[in-house]
């Protein structure tokens, strides 16, 4: 029997595209089944801390995840990228099943009020703090560096279909059993993630140089920013995501509510233009999906960002629903395209190694910084009308567009081919 030559065994085996690759649709999987969770546990936390307490008391419940979330995320980054992302999503998703089938139990069996609600509420922002660091630093242990933004596509599908079928889906629980019945879906759907956590392979870091994590913690977070500091793609790629952001948090959540209440839209009204809007960013979701990568990332973020700054302002000033229907998905395409590609450099620009800190950056300042703005928004709505801050808040939004295309090295940006 000949002997295959020796060159052959030097020939890496092709890698599979992500979206048919069944270790990274493993992943897929239990991401969908943990923001599902995520999503029925928030409907089943309002309705019970709404059922035990004043609505002052229920919206203190809602709230007391940020503080924790906000605080300790950067520390989360550094925890990622010393233990290793799919352990601590691991660990992160165990926590969250015990804490929401620990308090399904309680309020099973008891009336407890709002103090388990809130100790609840507590956990999960102090567990995101390290989740979702590591969730962002997870797919690029997953897949090669040119399937990163096909990853962020799928990702981004995940989401939506998270937060149109969780929502529906817990309050189907509710009603037909309660919050304790609600708190059991969501954990039990955060627990089908763990089996399919454990059975994803994860690759070793490619040996570039970059330093690791072997001083102090301390340590790894100063070096995590100052990484990010000398990147010529990701500390303005930071700036304009922060910009952005800030712009975009408040017309598209407390403002919306204030606009539709003013125009007479009511509940329902609000509904369709949130679900215009969730049809236009999943519609890039799934393109990105698709093709994998779009040519001139960075260019088409920037640009992308500037028009839909402009959809933003344009939905203060709609008079009739189908309009501002349409006009929330011209806004979900246009900040949908900007966010995935953001997210895409974001993935692909970053050494691995400093991955779990660079995403730890990017979601404080989405979790941390804009939704100070959301009090701000309606302070002002309340005040001048729903115009001039949609159209200021439009304008801090265009701002990131423009840091995008005025900065050489983040404007010629390109994903890998």
């Amino acid at each position: 029997m000949t002997s295959p030559p020796a060159t052959a065994t030097l020939v890496p085996p092709a890698a599979a595209r992500a979206h048919r690759d069944p270790n990274v649709l493993r992943w897929l999987g239990a991401y969908t089944s943990s923001m599902l969770g995520d999503s029925v546990y928030y409907l089943a936390l309002s309705w019970a801390a709404v059922q035990a307490g004043s609505p002052a008391q229920a919206g203190l419940v809602m709230s007391a995840s940020a503080l924790p979330r906000a605080v300790l995320m950067l520390g989360g980054g550094v925890v990622a990228d010393r233990f290793g992302p799919r352990r601590v999503v691991i660990g992160s998703d165990a926590v969250r099943c015990a804490a929401v089938l620990a308090v399904a139990a309680l309020l099973f069996l008891t009336s407890p009020g709002l103090w388990p609600l809130a100790l609840l509420a507590l956990v999960f922002g102090t567990v995101d703090a390290v989740f979702m660091p590591a969730v962002g630093a997870l797919p690029a242990r997953l897949t090669e560096k040119d399937q990163l933004a096909r990853v962020q596509g799928m990702r981004g599908l995940a989401i939506r279909f998270a937060s149109v079928v969780g929502a529906p889906l817990g309050g189907l629980a509710v009603a037909t059993g309660g919050a304790p019945a609600a708190f059991a879906v969501a954990g039990l759907l955060i627990a089908v993630s763990l089996p399919l956590l454990v059975s994803v392979r994860v690759r070793e870091l490619p040996q570039d140089g970059t330093p690791g994590t072997a001083g102090t913690a301390w340590g790894d977070l100063r070096a995590g920013l100052r990484y990010i500091r000398r990147h010529r793609v990701l500390a303005p790629l930071m700036v304009a995501i922060a910009l952005g952001d800030l712009g975009f948090v408040g017309p598209l959540n407390v403002g919306l509510t204030l606009l539709a209440d003013r125009r007479g839209w009511g509940a329902a009204g609000m509904g369709w233009v949130l679900a215009g809007f969730a049809v236009g960013a999943g519609a890039v979701s799934l393109l990105l999906t698709v093709r994998g990568r779009l040519p001139r990332a960075g260019l088409v973020a920037g640009c992308a960002l500037i028009a839909g700054c402009v959809a933003v302002g344009a939905l203060a000033y709609v008079p009739h629903l189908a309009a501002a229907v349409a006009t929330a998905v011209l806004v979900g395409l246009l900040t949908g395209l900007s966010g995935a590609m953001c997210g895409a450099l974001l993935q692909t620009a970053s050494e691995p190694a400093y991955l779990g800190r660079v995403t730890s950056v990017s979601s404080g300042v989405s979790l941390g910084l804009t939704p100070l703005s959301m009090p701000f928004a309606a302070a002002a709505i309340g005040a001048w009308g729903p115009g001039p801050v949609f159209t200021a808040s439009a304008a801090v939004c265009g701002l990131g567009g423009a840091v995008a295309l005025a900065v050489p090295a983040l404007r010629r940006a390109e994903l890998p081919g």
